[in-house]
Protein backbone atom coordinates (compact mmCIF):
# COMPACT_ATOMS: atom_id res chain seq x y z
CA UNK A 1 0.00 0.00 0.00
CA UNK A 2 2.64 2.47 0.43
CA UNK A 3 3.88 4.72 2.56
CA UNK A 4 1.59 6.86 4.96
CA UNK A 5 0.93 10.16 4.56
CA UNK A 6 2.29 12.26 7.82
CA UNK A 7 -0.38 13.98 9.55
CA UNK A 8 0.12 18.11 9.63
CA UNK A 9 1.35 19.03 12.67
CA UNK A 10 0.23 22.66 13.95
CA UNK A 11 0.51 24.27 17.30
CA UNK A 12 -3.32 24.94 17.91
CA UNK A 13 -3.06 27.75 20.73
CA UNK A 14 -0.88 29.65 18.53
CA UNK A 15 -3.02 29.54 15.57
CA UNK A 16 -5.85 30.37 17.70
CA UNK A 17 -3.81 33.18 18.63
CA UNK A 18 -2.23 33.87 15.29
CA UNK A 19 -6.67 34.35 13.90
CA UNK A 20 -7.50 36.11 16.52
CA UNK A 21 -4.70 39.22 15.89
CA UNK A 22 -5.19 38.38 12.02
CA UNK A 23 -9.33 39.21 12.89
CA UNK A 24 -10.32 36.38 10.59
CA UNK A 25 -13.30 35.11 13.04
CA UNK A 26 -16.68 37.07 12.80
CA UNK A 27 -19.80 37.70 10.26
CA UNK A 28 -20.08 40.12 7.24
CA UNK A 29 -17.94 40.36 4.24
CA UNK A 30 -14.42 41.30 5.58
CA UNK A 31 -11.48 42.38 2.77
CA UNK A 32 -8.94 39.97 4.96
CA UNK A 33 -7.31 36.56 3.15
CA UNK A 34 -7.27 33.37 3.90
CA UNK A 35 -5.07 31.75 6.56
CA UNK A 36 -2.54 29.25 4.64
CA UNK A 37 -0.83 26.48 6.61
CA UNK A 38 2.43 25.50 5.09
CA UNK A 39 3.50 21.32 5.50
CA UNK A 40 6.10 21.40 8.70
CA UNK A 41 7.65 18.24 6.67
CA UNK A 42 7.35 16.93 3.28
CA UNK A 43 4.59 14.16 2.77
CA UNK A 44 4.91 10.87 1.72
CA UNK A 45 3.03 9.53 -1.65
CA UNK A 46 0.05 7.30 -0.79
CA UNK A 47 -1.84 5.22 -2.74
CA UNK A 48 -4.13 6.56 -5.73
CA UNK A 49 -0.91 8.88 -6.58
CA UNK A 50 2.69 9.57 -8.48
CA UNK A 51 3.57 12.70 -8.00
CA UNK A 52 4.11 14.43 -11.40
CA UNK A 53 7.59 16.17 -12.18
CA UNK A 54 6.65 20.29 -13.23
CA UNK A 55 2.92 19.44 -12.30
CA UNK A 56 2.78 22.45 -10.12
CA UNK A 57 3.72 26.32 -10.65
CA UNK A 58 6.48 28.46 -9.83
CA UNK A 59 6.24 29.83 -6.32
CA UNK A 60 5.60 33.52 -6.28
CA UNK A 61 4.76 33.89 -9.38
CA UNK A 62 1.88 35.91 -11.33
CA UNK A 63 -1.39 34.71 -10.55
CA UNK A 64 -4.10 35.14 -13.47
CA UNK A 65 -6.43 37.29 -13.81
CA UNK A 66 -9.70 35.64 -13.90
CA UNK A 67 -14.00 35.94 -14.08
CA UNK A 68 -16.28 33.85 -14.24
CA UNK A 69 -18.60 34.16 -17.48
CA UNK A 70 -22.04 32.96 -18.14
CA UNK A 71 -21.97 30.36 -20.61
CA UNK A 72 -25.37 28.53 -20.14
CA UNK A 73 -28.56 30.07 -18.79
CA UNK A 74 -31.84 28.14 -17.46
CA UNK A 75 -31.20 25.59 -15.25
CA UNK A 76 -34.00 24.68 -12.29
CA UNK A 77 -31.20 24.99 -9.20
CA UNK A 78 -27.84 23.71 -10.56
CA UNK A 79 -25.62 21.89 -7.51
CA UNK A 80 -23.22 20.01 -9.78
CA UNK A 81 -21.60 19.63 -13.14
CA UNK A 82 -19.57 16.67 -14.44
CA UNK A 83 -18.36 15.22 -17.79
CA UNK A 84 -18.24 11.51 -18.72
CA UNK A 85 -15.29 11.15 -20.30
CA UNK A 86 -17.13 9.28 -22.73
CA UNK A 87 -15.37 11.01 -25.79
CA UNK A 88 -18.44 12.87 -26.63
CA UNK A 89 -17.98 15.86 -24.89
CA UNK A 90 -21.20 16.45 -23.09
CA UNK A 91 -21.59 18.21 -20.27
CA UNK A 92 -24.18 16.52 -17.31
CA UNK A 93 -25.70 19.19 -14.92
CA UNK A 94 -27.59 18.33 -11.75
CA UNK A 95 -30.77 19.71 -10.37
CA UNK A 96 -31.28 19.85 -6.84
CA UNK A 97 -35.12 19.00 -7.85
CA UNK A 98 -34.53 15.76 -9.47
CA UNK A 99 -33.21 16.06 -13.28
CA UNK A 100 -30.18 15.56 -14.91
CA UNK A 101 -29.89 17.77 -18.07
CA UNK A 102 -27.24 17.56 -20.79
CA UNK A 103 -25.31 20.31 -22.48
CA UNK A 104 -24.15 18.75 -26.11
CA UNK A 105 -22.60 20.73 -28.73
CA UNK A 106 -23.00 24.15 -27.14
CA UNK A 107 -27.22 23.36 -26.66
CA UNK A 108 -28.70 22.73 -23.38
CA UNK A 109 -31.13 20.02 -24.43
CA UNK A 110 -34.48 19.46 -23.70
CA UNK A 111 -35.23 16.12 -22.59
CA UNK A 112 -33.18 15.27 -19.61
CA UNK A 113 -30.52 12.62 -19.29
CA UNK A 114 -32.52 11.53 -16.23
CA UNK A 115 -35.71 12.72 -14.23
CA UNK A 116 -36.10 11.04 -10.61
CA UNK A 117 -38.30 14.42 -9.29
CA UNK A 118 -40.65 12.24 -7.98
CA UNK A 119 -38.16 10.57 -6.09
CA UNK A 120 -36.59 13.33 -4.47
CA UNK A 121 -37.07 15.21 -1.25
CA UNK A 122 -36.72 19.57 -1.76
CA UNK A 123 -35.77 20.70 1.44
CA UNK A 124 -33.10 23.07 1.74
CA UNK A 125 -29.84 21.07 1.87
CA UNK A 126 -32.02 18.12 0.42
CA UNK A 127 -32.46 16.89 -3.40
CA UNK A 128 -30.54 15.18 -6.12
CA UNK A 129 -26.87 16.21 -5.09
CA UNK A 130 -24.41 14.47 -7.23
CA UNK A 131 -23.75 12.36 -10.26
CA UNK A 132 -20.90 10.13 -10.98
CA UNK A 133 -19.76 8.45 -14.20
CA UNK A 134 -17.28 5.73 -13.90
CA UNK A 135 -13.89 5.64 -15.75
CA UNK A 136 -14.59 3.25 -18.54
CA UNK A 137 -18.37 4.77 -19.02
CA UNK A 138 -19.73 3.98 -22.61
CA UNK A 139 -16.98 1.83 -23.20
CA UNK A 140 -17.39 -1.20 -20.64
CA UNK A 141 -19.73 0.12 -18.34
CA UNK A 142 -23.30 1.81 -19.03
CA UNK A 143 -23.83 2.07 -15.39
CA UNK A 144 -23.90 5.79 -13.22
CA UNK A 145 -24.78 6.54 -9.94
CA UNK A 146 -26.50 9.06 -8.12
CA UNK A 147 -26.87 10.91 -5.19
CA UNK A 148 -29.99 12.03 -3.59
CA UNK A 149 -32.48 12.30 -0.50
CA UNK A 150 -35.51 10.69 -0.18
CA UNK A 151 -38.86 11.36 0.61
CA UNK A 152 -38.44 10.69 4.16
CA UNK A 153 -35.28 12.67 3.81
CA UNK A 154 -32.58 9.70 3.53
CA UNK A 155 -29.54 9.53 1.78
CA UNK A 156 -30.26 7.12 -1.37
CA UNK A 157 -26.76 6.14 -3.28
CA UNK A 158 -28.29 4.55 -6.63
CA UNK A 159 -27.15 3.20 -9.50
CA UNK A 160 -29.19 3.52 -12.94
CA UNK A 161 -28.07 2.46 -16.51
CA UNK A 162 -27.88 4.67 -19.97
CA UNK A 163 -27.94 1.78 -22.56
CA UNK A 164 -25.55 3.01 -25.66
CA UNK A 165 -24.58 6.03 -23.87
CA UNK A 166 -27.85 7.37 -24.64
CA UNK A 167 -30.77 8.85 -22.21
CA UNK A 168 -31.20 6.78 -18.82
CA UNK A 169 -33.62 4.18 -18.23
CA UNK A 170 -35.62 5.73 -15.00
CA UNK A 171 -37.07 1.64 -14.18
CA UNK A 172 -33.54 0.60 -14.08
CA UNK A 173 -32.92 1.74 -10.33
CA UNK A 174 -30.81 -0.01 -8.25
CA UNK A 175 -30.06 1.13 -4.30
CA UNK A 176 -26.35 0.61 -3.65
CA UNK A 177 -26.44 2.15 0.01
CA UNK A 178 -29.17 3.62 2.24
CA UNK A 179 -28.72 6.18 5.03
CA UNK A 180 -31.01 7.53 7.71
CA UNK A 181 -30.44 11.10 8.36
CA UNK A 182 -31.38 12.20 11.87
CA UNK A 183 -31.66 15.56 10.54
CA UNK A 184 -32.53 17.57 7.43
CA UNK A 185 -29.47 18.87 6.47
CA UNK A 186 -25.45 18.75 6.53
CA UNK A 187 -26.37 15.15 3.65
CA UNK A 188 -23.57 15.47 2.05
CA UNK A 189 -23.76 14.38 -1.46
CA UNK A 190 -20.59 14.25 -3.51
CA UNK A 191 -20.23 11.14 -5.51
CA UNK A 192 -16.59 10.21 -7.52
CA UNK A 193 -14.46 7.43 -8.74
CA UNK A 194 -11.02 7.13 -7.40
CA UNK A 195 -8.31 6.51 -9.74
CA UNK A 196 -9.17 2.46 -9.15
CA UNK A 197 -12.35 2.78 -9.85
CA UNK A 198 -13.89 2.75 -6.43
CA UNK A 199 -16.78 4.77 -5.79
CA UNK A 200 -16.24 7.43 -2.71
CA UNK A 201 -18.93 8.65 -1.16
CA UNK A 202 -19.32 12.26 1.25
CA UNK A 203 -21.52 11.98 3.58
CA UNK A 204 -22.17 15.22 6.43
CA UNK A 205 -22.39 14.28 10.20
CA UNK A 206 -25.73 13.89 10.54
CA UNK A 207 -27.12 17.69 10.57
CA UNK A 208 -28.53 20.10 13.82
CA UNK A 209 -25.14 21.90 14.87
CA UNK A 210 -22.11 20.94 16.38
CA UNK A 211 -22.91 17.13 15.65
CA UNK A 212 -24.90 16.40 18.51
CA UNK A 213 -24.65 12.78 17.54
CA UNK A 214 -21.10 12.40 17.89
CA UNK A 215 -21.19 11.02 14.29
CA UNK A 216 -17.95 12.53 12.67
CA UNK A 217 -15.77 10.55 15.08
CA UNK A 218 -17.99 7.65 15.80
CA UNK A 219 -16.46 4.78 13.15
CA UNK A 220 -19.30 2.22 13.72
CA UNK A 221 -21.59 5.18 11.45
CA UNK A 222 -21.45 6.44 8.08
CA UNK A 223 -22.09 10.04 8.85
CA UNK A 224 -19.49 12.67 9.11
CA UNK A 225 -17.13 10.46 6.76
CA UNK A 226 -15.58 10.24 3.12
CA UNK A 227 -16.80 6.18 2.16
CA UNK A 228 -14.76 4.01 -0.09
CA UNK A 229 -16.67 1.00 -1.66
CA UNK A 230 -16.49 -1.16 -4.85
CA UNK A 231 -19.19 -1.14 -6.86
CA UNK A 232 -18.03 -3.30 -9.54
CA UNK A 233 -16.58 -0.48 -11.62
CA UNK A 234 -12.92 -1.16 -10.68
CA UNK A 235 -10.52 -0.79 -13.45
CA UNK A 236 -8.21 -3.41 -15.02
CA UNK A 237 -5.38 -2.14 -12.88
CA UNK A 238 -7.01 -2.49 -9.67
CA UNK A 239 -8.46 -5.92 -10.63
CA UNK A 240 -4.87 -7.05 -11.21
CA UNK A 241 -3.67 -5.86 -7.92
CA UNK A 242 -4.02 -8.30 -4.91
CA UNK A 243 -3.36 -5.37 -2.21
CA UNK A 244 -6.91 -3.91 -3.44
CA UNK A 245 -9.04 -7.25 -4.05
CA UNK A 246 -12.23 -6.49 -2.84
CA UNK A 247 -13.76 -8.81 -0.04
CA UNK A 248 -17.87 -9.55 0.69
CA UNK A 249 -19.43 -6.10 2.23
CA UNK A 250 -21.92 -6.01 4.96
CA UNK A 251 -24.76 -8.92 4.95
CA UNK A 252 -27.18 -7.83 2.33
CA UNK A 253 -24.78 -4.95 0.87
CA UNK A 254 -25.42 -3.80 -3.14
CA UNK A 255 -21.00 -3.71 -3.19
CA UNK A 256 -18.25 -5.27 -1.71
CA UNK A 257 -15.30 -3.32 0.26
CA UNK A 258 -11.99 -2.77 -1.44
CA UNK A 259 -9.21 -4.91 0.75
CA UNK A 260 -7.12 -1.95 1.58
CA UNK A 261 -9.96 0.26 3.31
CA UNK A 262 -8.44 0.70 6.52
CA UNK A 263 -11.60 -1.42 8.87
CA UNK A 264 -12.30 -3.63 5.71
CA UNK A 265 -11.69 -6.69 8.73
CA UNK A 266 -12.34 -5.07 11.63
CA UNK A 267 -14.69 -6.29 14.04
CA UNK A 268 -16.87 -3.43 14.99
CA UNK A 269 -15.91 -0.41 12.76
CA UNK A 270 -17.83 0.14 9.51
CA UNK A 271 -15.74 -1.06 6.48
CA UNK A 272 -16.98 1.65 4.01
CA UNK A 273 -14.71 4.29 5.93
CA UNK A 274 -12.16 5.58 3.72
CA UNK A 275 -11.69 8.78 6.13
CA UNK A 276 -13.78 10.50 8.97
CA UNK A 277 -13.97 13.20 11.66
CA UNK A 278 -16.25 15.65 8.80
CA UNK A 279 -18.87 18.07 9.17
CA UNK A 280 -20.40 18.43 5.56
CA UNK A 281 -17.86 17.46 3.07
CA UNK A 282 -19.91 19.04 0.20
CA UNK A 283 -17.43 18.75 -2.61
CA UNK A 284 -14.20 17.01 -2.92
CA UNK A 285 -11.66 16.36 -6.33
CA UNK A 286 -9.13 14.19 -7.23
CA UNK A 287 -6.38 16.23 -9.00
CA UNK A 288 -6.43 14.33 -12.73
CA UNK A 289 -2.79 15.15 -13.21
CA UNK A 290 -1.09 13.93 -9.87
CA UNK A 291 -4.09 12.29 -8.17
CA UNK A 292 -3.81 14.20 -4.87
CA UNK A 293 -7.39 14.42 -2.96
CA UNK A 294 -8.57 17.90 -2.27
CA UNK A 295 -11.98 17.88 0.68
CA UNK A 296 -13.32 21.08 1.10
CA UNK A 297 -15.47 20.34 4.64
CA UNK A 298 -18.04 23.55 5.72
CA UNK A 299 -17.87 24.74 8.53
CA UNK A 300 -20.05 25.49 12.08
CA UNK A 301 -19.99 28.83 13.28
CA UNK A 302 -16.99 30.66 12.27
CA UNK A 303 -13.96 28.58 10.21
CA UNK A 304 -13.97 26.90 6.52
CA UNK A 305 -11.62 24.76 5.63
CA UNK A 306 -10.07 22.91 2.29
CA UNK A 307 -8.01 19.52 3.44
CA UNK A 308 -4.84 18.65 0.78
CA UNK A 309 -3.65 15.06 0.85
CA UNK A 310 -1.40 12.87 -1.51
CA UNK A 311 -3.17 10.05 -2.96
CA UNK A 312 -6.46 9.80 -0.81
CA UNK A 313 -4.35 10.82 1.87
CA UNK A 314 -3.46 7.65 5.16
CA UNK A 315 -6.02 5.64 5.27
CA UNK A 316 -8.39 5.87 8.14
CA UNK A 317 -7.27 9.60 8.16
CA UNK A 318 -9.29 11.97 11.05
CA UNK A 319 -9.90 15.47 9.84
CA UNK A 320 -10.99 16.42 13.11
CA UNK A 321 -14.70 17.72 13.68
CA UNK A 322 -16.08 17.81 15.96
CA UNK A 323 -13.19 18.30 18.20
CA UNK A 324 -11.75 21.30 15.84
CA UNK A 325 -13.43 23.41 13.07
CA UNK A 326 -10.25 24.07 10.80
CA UNK A 327 -7.57 24.19 13.36
CA UNK A 328 -9.27 25.39 16.67
CA UNK A 329 -10.76 23.77 19.46
CA UNK A 330 -14.06 23.16 19.20
CA UNK A 331 -16.98 24.62 20.85
CA UNK A 332 -15.03 27.29 21.01
CA UNK A 333 -12.79 28.44 23.61
CA UNK A 334 -12.59 24.85 24.24
CA UNK A 335 -9.53 22.78 24.97
CA UNK A 336 -7.23 21.84 22.23
CA UNK A 337 -6.76 18.50 21.75
CA UNK A 338 -3.43 17.26 23.40
CA UNK A 339 -2.70 14.86 21.14
CA UNK A 340 -2.84 16.90 17.17
CA UNK A 341 -0.47 14.98 15.37
CA UNK A 342 -3.39 12.01 14.58
CA UNK A 343 -5.60 14.85 12.71
CA UNK A 344 -5.44 15.90 8.97
CA UNK A 345 -5.12 19.68 9.29
CA UNK A 346 -6.35 21.91 6.61
CA UNK A 347 -3.81 23.83 4.15
CA UNK A 348 -5.64 26.56 4.03
CA UNK A 349 -8.61 27.91 6.32
CA UNK A 350 -10.62 31.49 6.62
CA UNK A 351 -12.96 32.85 8.98
CA UNK A 352 -16.97 33.87 8.67
CA UNK A 353 -15.67 37.87 7.67
CA UNK A 354 -14.91 36.19 3.86
CA UNK A 355 -17.76 33.79 3.85
CA UNK A 356 -19.84 31.42 5.36
CA UNK A 357 -20.19 28.25 3.47
CA UNK A 358 -17.36 27.17 1.35
CA UNK A 359 -17.70 25.53 -2.29
CA UNK A 360 -15.05 23.09 -2.88
CA UNK A 361 -13.30 23.37 -6.20
CA UNK A 362 -11.67 21.78 -8.77
CA UNK A 363 -7.43 21.59 -9.96
CA UNK A 364 -7.17 23.52 -13.61
CA UNK A 365 -5.52 20.71 -15.78
CA UNK A 366 -6.46 21.98 -19.16
CA UNK A 367 -4.68 23.38 -22.08
CA UNK A 368 -6.70 26.51 -23.04
CA UNK A 369 -5.49 28.69 -20.29
CA UNK A 370 -2.36 27.62 -19.14
CA UNK A 371 -2.05 30.44 -16.89
CA UNK A 372 -4.46 28.52 -14.47
CA UNK A 373 -2.36 25.53 -14.69
CA UNK A 374 -1.94 23.52 -11.41
CA UNK A 375 -4.29 26.25 -9.36
CA UNK A 376 -7.04 24.63 -7.25
CA UNK A 377 -10.06 27.05 -7.96
CA UNK A 378 -12.63 27.03 -4.89
CA UNK A 379 -15.36 29.62 -3.59
CA UNK A 380 -17.67 30.64 -0.94
CA UNK A 381 -21.28 30.33 -1.59
CA UNK A 382 -22.76 33.03 0.69
CA UNK A 383 -19.91 35.84 -0.46
CA UNK A 384 -19.71 35.09 -3.95
CA UNK A 385 -15.69 35.26 -3.13
CA UNK A 386 -13.40 33.00 -5.95
CA UNK A 387 -10.16 32.09 -4.70
CA UNK A 388 -7.00 30.22 -6.05
CA UNK A 389 -4.73 27.47 -4.49
CA UNK A 390 -1.67 26.25 -5.50
CA UNK A 391 1.60 24.27 -4.53
CA UNK A 392 -0.77 22.92 -1.85
CA UNK A 393 1.48 20.00 -0.56
CA UNK A 394 4.65 21.64 -0.72
CA UNK A 395 5.06 25.82 -0.32
CA UNK A 396 1.33 26.73 -0.68
CA UNK A 397 -0.15 30.13 -2.05
CA UNK A 398 -3.75 31.40 -1.69
CA UNK A 399 -4.88 34.22 -3.16
CA UNK A 400 -8.32 35.69 -4.07
CA UNK A 401 -9.01 35.98 -7.77
CA UNK A 402 -12.50 37.36 -8.11
CA UNK A 403 -15.69 38.71 -6.00
CA UNK A 404 -19.14 37.88 -7.39
CA UNK A 405 -22.42 38.11 -6.47
CA UNK A 406 -22.76 34.31 -7.49
CA UNK A 407 -24.07 31.46 -5.34
CA UNK A 408 -21.17 29.01 -6.28
CA UNK A 409 -22.59 25.46 -5.48
CA UNK A 410 -20.03 23.48 -7.15
CA UNK A 411 -17.16 23.37 -10.09
CA UNK A 412 -16.37 20.84 -12.86
CA UNK A 413 -14.54 20.25 -15.44
CA UNK A 414 -15.20 19.00 -19.14
CA UNK A 415 -13.56 16.50 -20.92
CA UNK A 416 -10.52 18.95 -21.35
CA UNK A 417 -10.00 19.94 -18.39
CA UNK A 418 -11.65 23.45 -18.67
CA UNK A 419 -13.23 24.73 -15.86
CA UNK A 420 -17.05 25.43 -15.33
CA UNK A 421 -18.74 26.69 -11.84
CA UNK A 422 -22.27 26.61 -11.15
CA UNK A 423 -24.85 29.21 -9.95
CA UNK A 424 -27.59 28.24 -7.77
CA UNK A 425 -29.72 30.74 -9.48
CA UNK A 426 -29.82 28.95 -13.30
CA UNK A 427 -26.23 29.70 -14.70
CA UNK A 428 -23.50 27.83 -15.82
CA UNK A 429 -20.68 30.00 -16.03
CA UNK A 430 -17.54 29.33 -17.48
CA UNK A 431 -14.41 30.26 -15.68
CA UNK A 432 -12.07 32.88 -18.01
CA UNK A 433 -8.42 33.82 -17.07
CA UNK A 434 -5.69 35.59 -18.85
Amino acid sequence: MGARTRMRRLRLPVLVLLAAVLGLSGCGRGDGEPTVHPPDDTEETTPGAEATPGAEPPVGGPWPEVALEPAWEGFDQPLYLTSARDGTGRLFVVEKTGRIRVIDDDEVLDEPFLDISDRVSGGSEQGLLCVAFPLDFGRRTDAFYVNYTDPDGDTIVARYRAPDGGGARPDSAEVVLRMAQPFPNHNGGMLLFDRDGYLLIGTGDGGSAGDPQGNAQDRTSLLGKILRIDVGERTAGARARRATRSIPGPAGAAYEIPGDNPYARHERFRPEIWAYGLRNPWRFSIDAETGDLYVADVGQDAWEEVNVVRGLGPPGANYGWNLLEGTHPFPPGGEAPDDPDRFIMPVVEYGHDLGRSITGGVVYRGHRQPQSRAIYFYADFVSGRLWGLRNALTAPENSELARTDRRIASFGTDEEGEVYAVDLAGTVLRLEAR
